[in-house]
């Protein structure tokens, strides 16, 4: 198969990319799954008062999204911070900061023992960590691979997403079923993983090359050269490296590479100036927008929430089906990143995704809008089997999303910038990302409400969005599979 043929082109350092760079959308699947499961454990809710009965009901979900977003919100500037190391201290010194930042952010949490406001401190500080992951990771793999791994590779940071989510949402179910709710073990347990899997990537990334396209920009050619031949496993006079490192020089122009102050003023200069940047932004802010706004990430967030308004009132079964919804996710994305993304273009998965996502929106709307379950409580079996396939339309709301807008919105993203502008047009991408991010984490609790949308105007929302979406994709997102980084630029103009 042509799938095991490009695999075999994986060279050690590039297994080493995968997994030092790829492992590290754990940082943000592990969040999203601890914290979704996190603020549904008895420990957590009568530790930090989640569900007094002095809170009104839109000041329970007020306190909710505060705690669930205040990664959003340090993510923010997190992305612009990741712009500024990136090309002051290079992209592997980005990652082992962040690295750092992550952990220290999850330490302050761990040891806030009751006061919610060292909860919102050290979440913001790790989100200053995950927020330059999102920017570091796409742009370091897409860099070193090649044109016929990059999909594959880039592909990894997003299923290693889901990993994070599943061994989030496991971790939790286990200590909620093992652990009494009297005690803080049973949420502290779970969120110290995340320490575990910061310090690993860390340690990891001294066996890393540094970029060949950053040490090129940094006018460092000799050192690019022999990184990239390194990484690729071939001798420097290599046609495939000389025809790379031909298409980077060609890139960068007679542009001489300065301080990395220079370099930072020039590339902001060049994204606002070039005509053809602010209109890739537009483009890229657009798609962000749909993505984000379709909705599968609010059931990431709020899935044991959701499952309750489908009959699942249990906490054990709750946080059950939260972690099988986890697994699902990460078997859709794996199998996206492995066997399509490189090998079916960018397109034909993403669409798929789309259609699979707004099917299982739109039946969640309808019975929602019908049914009114939690008014009316289910008694025919009629009403039974309705809810069961519900449940199976939250799932497949997951595996829509893993196999199109998950997989390809960091790979795009990453393959549209030229490299003169890529470092700081992702940071400002990402920026918009996480304050869409921040956007819907602080409103779906309140949009839940019955004063707000209620959950069946939410679920008709996101169906719009996710057609609109689809629309979006079908007429106007080219197909850059196969392409090296510089042929990828020109697309989008």
């Amino acid at each position: 198969m042509k799938q095991i043929g490009y695999l075999r082109t994986l060279t050690a350092k590039l297994l080493c990319a995968v997994f030092s760079f790829g492992l590290l959308g754990m940082a943000r699947g592990l969040d999203e799954g601890l914290i979704s499961t996190t603020v549904a454990q008895p420990s957590f809710i009568h530790e930090f008062h989640l569900e007094d009965a002095d809170l009104s009901a839109s000041e329970k979900a007020n306190r909710l999204s505060n705690i669930t977003s205040m990664v959003h919100i340090g993510s923010i500037p997190g992305a612009i911070f990741a712009f500024i190391m990136c090309e002051h201290v290079g992209i592997l010194w980005t990652m082992r900061q962040l690295c750092v930042m992550w952990a220290a952010g999850v330490i302050i949490v761990i040891t806030a023992a009751g006061s919610i406001g060292q909860v919102y401190a050290g979440r913001f500080i790790m989100g200053l960590g995950i927020g330059q992951a999102g920017v570091v990771v796409p742009i370091y793999l897409s860099e070193v691979a090649t044109p016929t791994l990059r999909g594959l590779m880039v592909g990894t940071f997003a299923t290693s997403e889901y990993m994070g989510i599943m061994i989030g949402y496991f971790s939790s179910w286990g200590t909620t079923m093992h652990i009494s709710n009297n005690s803080s073990k049973q949420w502290i347990i779970p969120q110290s993983v995340q320490i575990m899997v910061a310090g690993i990537l860390l340690l990891s990334s001294f066996s890393c090359e540094e970029s060949p396209r950053y040490l090129c920009k940094a006018g460092r050619f000799a050192e690019g050269t022999r990184a990239l031949s390194r990484l690729w496993n071939l001798p420097i006079h290599d046609p495939r490296i000389q025809r790379e490192f031909e298409g980077i020089l060609n890139q960068l122009g007679d542009t001489p590479a300065g301080t990395s102050i220079q370099r930072l003023g020039r590339a902001l200069k060049q994204l606002v100036t070039d005509k053809s940047n602010p209109s890739r932004l537009a483009f890229l802010a657009i798609t962000e927008l749909l993505s984000q706004w379709s909705g599968a990430t609010s059931v990431t967030t709020y899935a044991p929430k959701l499952f309750s308004l489908l009959g699942e009132t249990g906490q054990s079964q709750k946080l059950l089906c939260t972690a099988i919804l986890g697994a699902v996710k990460f078997v859709a994305s794996l199998i996206c990143t492995v066997f399509l993304i490189d090998y079916t273009g960018r397109k034909r998965p993403l669409i798929t995704g789309i259609i699979i996502q707004f099917i299982a929106m739109l039946y969640i709307a309808i019975y929602l809008t019908v049914a009114l379950p939690s008014t009316h409580p289910i008694h025919s079996k009629a009403e039974h089997d309705a809810v069961i396939v519900a449940i199976i339309c939250l799932y497949l709301t997951g595996v829509g999303w893993a196999l199109g807008w998950n997989s390809i919105q960091y790979l795009i993203n990453a393959e549209i910038f030229p490299l003169s502008v890529r470092t700081v047009g992702s940071s400002v991408l990402m920026c918009f990302h996480f304050a869409n991010r921040f956007g819907l984490s602080k409103a779906v609790p309140s949009m839940l409400l019955e004063d707000g949308l209620r959950p069946e105007g939410t679920f008709w929302l996101f169906a719009a969005v996710t057609i609109l979406g689809l629309l979006w994709v079908w007429m106007r997102l080219p197909e850059t599979a196969r392409r090296n980084l510089e042929e990828a630029n020109i697309l989008i103009s």
